[in-house]
């Protein structure tokens, strides 16, 4: 069966889709993984106000890898969001910015000697070129110098499974490794209804099993829907029915 594609008009809003957070993000089988970056948050939170940081670096130093689209860089930005929320050092590096990657090393001599909480996310370890490959290598030895660092890093398979220098991928597994899931169908019925609540949208009953069965299965298109959702039923003030989903969708086409 033909799959339907989000239409144009309705491109994913960034202003308007809540930010992530790990409430936010359904574990499905990650449950070991959310449950530990909890603790460290919660962690932040206390030690925030204290001068003891010290945590062992096997704790502060995360890696977790998946398919596309089973919330790998969810968790990144939950992780950036509740740093930039408590006011701590915070850095978000991808091989999309290197700039950032410059900022951070120019920052690294004082970053390390801090005793509160700072954090460094990675994306897509698997795509960075060989400048930036170098550029993680010295960051992590920082990592490794430091008290309160907190670094996670993420990419599509296992440290040992990744196309790079030894001496990296090695390091990449000092701390600890996990791996992401992608949802099943009820998983995934499951985030759309939250996602749909986290944006006050009251879904027919049979507006999810429909998209299921004429639209992408995988959670960014289904996300990116939800927004587009939300911005036609604001847009029409309409209620979230199937009719209006079909307008949505193809509105210039009956869909049987």
């Amino acid at each position: 069966m033909m799959k339907i594609p989000l239409p144009r008009q309705f491109a994913l809003d960034i202003s308007q889709t809540p930010k992530a957070t790990l409430d936010n993000f359904l574990p499905g089988k990650d449950l070991a993984l959310l449950s530990h970056l909890r603790k460290l948050v919660d962690a932040w939170e206390s030690q925030k106000s204290s001068r003891s940081t010290e945590n062992p670096l096997n704790q502060r130093w995360v890696y977790w890898w998946g398919q596309e689209g089973s919330g790998r860089s969810h968790l990144l930005s939950a992780l950036d969001n509740t740093a930039e929320q408590l006011g701590m050092e915070h850095f978000s590096l991808s091989p999309n910015e290197p700039i950032s990657w410059v900022r951070l090393e120019e920052k690294m001599d004082s970053l390390v000697k801090l005793e509160t909480p700072s954090a460094i996310t990675v994306d897509d370890v698997d795509r960075l070129d060989e400048r930036l490959v170098a550029s993680l290598f010295r960051i992590l030895n920082g990592v490794q110098a430091s008290k309160a660092i907190h670094i996670f890093m993420a990419g599509k398979a296992a440290p040992a499974n990744l196309e790079m220098r030894e001496d990296l991928r090695t390091r990449l597994a000092w701390g600890l490794v996990f791996q992401t899931h992608l949802l099943d169908d009820d998983e995934k019925i499951q985030a759309l209804e939250q996602a749909a609540q986290a944006r006050g949208l009251v879904l027919s009953p049979d507006v999810l099993p429909w998209l299921f069965n004429r639209f992408y299965r995988d959670m960014p298109n289904l996300m990116a829907l939800m927004d587009a959702l939300d911005s036609y039923s604001l847009e029409t003030k309409r209620a979230v029915t199937l009719p209006l989903v079909r307008e949505l969708l193809q509105p210039k086409q009956n869909i049987s």
